[in-house]
């Protein structure tokens, strides 16, 4: 092969891993999420030993939503490396999909956890083990302040977009029927719970809650049992909380339409089929590219005196305003004519000893040709758009009509006779001969052109 002397060396993953990273740290929107990352895994640290120092699962299933706090600060991190990055000749269409893998794996993730913790829940109920409170309380707090802190104080735009559109968890939907009951008694709450709350933050308050009830029932009753029911309810408001997200944003990789804008985009592509030189309209097909990012390709069949490049345009127009990144195929209608084949003449249509039959010669082999068009045709390759019924070998002989005019109706045969034999065989005239009505008196008329009237054939 060819020899590269200055090539440049291929990078290894830790390498593109390094550079990449790099390339945030260089933003200083990026510096406030890495301190809050670097605090978090200090507060992780601490739990972690609390919750062995304890022997309290409830406390454990809490500290795993301070591990998904890492992976959404992660996420948005992502999200600012997307924002960084062009679209290049590998990823046409950006890198808008890595974030929505960075939220459908952290989601996984968190429900792995929830099914750990009731895995270890069960085995805990045979021998329930003894729960020191020495620090049960202080990690609650500490995991609940630090939860919230960062919850509100970084803008995590691809979580953000998930809560909103993904469906409501069952937690969301018993909270926000508590709310209703509250504001019904006090309306000037109205504002704080009716609208629908951050799946987040609840269930951050309902662990803690959980954790608090768990430290009173433990210090008064010593009743030891009620750890590991908490941790079986923070377990399930965890994987109940992550499971619709899960769900939106697998749909997204997956490359669905959005519900949601199904209507809008069967208005948008009615308008289209509207518009001046829009024959038809087919082949859609729209996904959901990002967050927020709708991707699609159509294809529209125009008349043929059409301006192309006017329909692009207003084709375009219309879809743009829902559709960020579309293609659009547009082409022209094409003629259909229809395939001419032969059949063969029945004999109460043509006389044929009125007509001259001319046998058209064989011109090729009989398996090269098509047996409705005379261009060659390969098995493999698909039939012609358009069939002429041309002369070929597997044309039918061509019957032609014979144009030339009998004199006085009298229904002369024009053969090769002689003229004598004309005259001796007499004219079939009323009275004169043994012809009957009109017709001549030619016993043995030739029926084809170059035979005489014995029937062979003329030198």
């Amino acid at each position: 092969g060819t020899i590269h002397l200055f090539r440049k060396s291929q990078r290894s993953l830790v390498g593109k891993l390094t550079h990449e990273f790099r390339l945030v740290a260089a933003d200083r929107r990026s510096w406030k999420i890495l301190l809050f990352g670097a605090i978090n895994l200090i507060c992780i640290g601490f739990l972690l030993m609390w919750c062995s120092s304890t022997n309290s699962i409830a406390l454990t299933a809490y500290t795993y939503l301070t591990i998904f706090d890492l992976f959404s600060l992660i996420t948005c991190l992502i999200s600012y490396w997307v924002m960084m990055k062009k679209p290049s000749p590998v990823y046409s269409f950006g890198f808008e999909r890595f974030e929505v893998l960075a939220v459908f794996a952290s989601t996984v993730l968190a429900q792995l956890g929830a099914l750990f913790i009731l895995k270890e829940s069960a085995e805990r109920f045979l021998e329930q083990p003894e729960i020191h409170t020495g620090r049960l309380l202080v990690g609650t707090f500490v995991a609940l302040f630090f939860n919230l802190f960062t919850m509100l104080s970084i803008k995590n735009k691809p979580f953000a977009y998930v809560s909103e559109a993904a469906s409501t968890s069952w937690l969301q939907e018993h909270v926000a029927d508590l709310s209703r009951s509250i504001c019904g008694i006090i309306p000037g709450l109205s504002s704080i719970f009716l609208p629908r709350m951050n799946p987040f933050v609840l269930i951050d308050i309902a662990g803690a809650l959980a954790l608090c009830i768990t430290y009173m029932l433990i210090e008064i009753n010593n009743y030891f049992a009620v750890d590991t029911a908490s941790a079986i309810a923070i377990a399930l408001m965890t994987f109940g909380t992550m499971y619709p997200m899960s769900v939106y944003s697998g749909k997204v990789l997956l490359q669905t339409t959005p519900p949601h804008v199904i209507g809008q985009l069967d208005k948008l592509l009615r308008e289209v089929s509207t518009l001046d030189g829009v024959l038809e309209v087919r082949n859609e097909h729209f996904w959901t590219l990002g967050f927020g990012t709708l991707a699609g390709s159509v294809h529209v069949r125009i008349r043929r005196d059409a301006n192309e490049q006017m329909v692009l345009a207003h084709v375009t127009n219309r879809l743009y305003t829902l559709v960020s990144t579309l293609t659009v195929q547009i082409f022209k209608d094409d003629w259909i004519r229809p395939t001419l084949s032969s059949v063969p003449i029945t004999n109460n249509i043509l006389n044929l000893s009125d007509h001259h039959i001319i046998p058209m010669p064989s011109l090729k082999a009989a398996d090269n040709l098509n047996p409705v068009t005379s261009t060659p045709a390969k098995p493999s390759s698909p039939p012609p758009e358009f069939s002429f019924n041309t002369p070929g070998k597997n044309v039918s002989p061509v019957i032609l009509l014979n144009t030339q005019t009998k004199p006085y109706g009298l229904g002369f045969n024009h053969g090769s006779a002689p003229y004598s034999s004309v005259l001796n065989q007499g004219l079939g005239i009323p009275g004169i001969g043994a012809a009957q009505g009109f017709r001549t008196g030619f016993a043995n008329v030739p029926g084809r052109y170059g035979t005489n009237a014995r029937g062979q054939p003329r030198p």
